[in-house]
């Protein structure tokens, strides 16, 4: 490979992807083992695909051995996945190509038990909604992605800034639950809507998103580079400065950015990749306003 070439992903970000293999897992076992069993329905595009998957039960088309919510999620994922192509950078679209994947033959291959596990249905949710909300925190944590709604509430977000991915997940969960109300029992979309809170709410402990952080970094070499991989990796923008070491004398720069902590570690690969004596310094506990881009991944 040239010099000029870049691997499609670094080497840490595939350690980050094996993590997120892990909750992948984690998801699709709370989903399939608890779940499904009981009935209920997910949030998200999952559930649509459970719908859909259920509708198509009803006229006889199912495949054996295999739960047709698999398949439907990833076909679900294709304009997902074209969103991605077009607006965001090719190491998420990588990442998030892994996750639906994953997700998909996760949920198509892993046995649903023909009775459930816990027999009373809202400790069933409950335990369906922590462990599927682990799962999906530790996989968001790794920085991947399984797609669904999640894709296009970034997408709407950047251009409407007062639409935020949680109101649009939230009207399309709407849309899920409301349909189950019509062709199923209440419980069914009550139960339903208790897990999915559930799972919002353990992904929200699990996952570090939410957890914006300040890094100032101070170089004497290298600079612009840093300035360009971090405006075209991590989409940040960068606020820099020149400044004088009390100690040296010395001239150096001080680039200023805020970011997720997740992206933490990429920040740090990348100021080290360029120059291994940069010192930098990391602080949580932001309060932020303005111009500031939320991502997923």
């Amino acid at each position: 490979m040239s010099k000029q070439q870049e691997p499609l992903l670094p080497r840490s970000e595939w350690k980050r992807v094996g993590l997120g293999m892990v909750g992948f897992v984690i998801y699709a076992l709370g989903v399939n083992l608890f779940i499904v069993p009981l009935g209920l329905y997910s949030g998200g595009l999952t559930g649509v695909a459970q719908l859909i998957r259920t509708l198509l039960e009803t006229v006889g088309f199912s495949l054996p051995g295999i739960d047709l919510a698999g398949v439907l999620y990833w076909v679900l994922n294709l304009p997902m996945m074209l969103l991605a192509y077009r607006a965001m950078h090719r190491t998420y679209l990588l990442k998030m190509l892994i996750g639906v994947s994953s997700v998909s033959i996760l949920l198509a291959v892993i046995p649903v038990p023909t009775q459930p596990l816990v027999s009373e249905p809202l400790t069933g949710c409950l335990l369906g909604g922590i462990v599927g909300g682990y799962g999906v925190g530790t996989y968001l944590k790794a920085g991947c992605s399984s797609g669904g709604i999640e894709v296009l509430g970034i997408y709407f977000s950047r251009k409407h800034p007062n639409l935020s991915v949680g109101k649009f997940n939230l009207s399309v969960n709407a849309v899920v639950f409301g349909t189950c109300l019509l062709l199923f029992d209440s419980s069914v979309a009550i139960y339903s809507v208790i897990s999915s809170v559930v799972t919002n709410l353990m992904t929200d402990r699990v996952h570090s998103q939410n957890i914006n952080v300040e890094a100032i970094i101070v170089s004497k070499e290298g600079n612009e580079q840093i300035e360009q991989r971090i405006m075209k990796e991590l989409g940040r923008g960068i606020t820099y400065w020149t400044a004088k070491g009390g100690y040296t004398g010395d001239e150096v720069d001080v680039l200023y950015t805020v970011l997720s902590k997740y992206e933490v570690s990429s920040l740090r690969r990348i100021v080290h990749e360029i120059n291994p004596h940069a010192f930098m310094v990391v602080k949580e506990g932001l309060s932020i306003r303005g111009n500031f881009k939320r991502k997923l991944s």
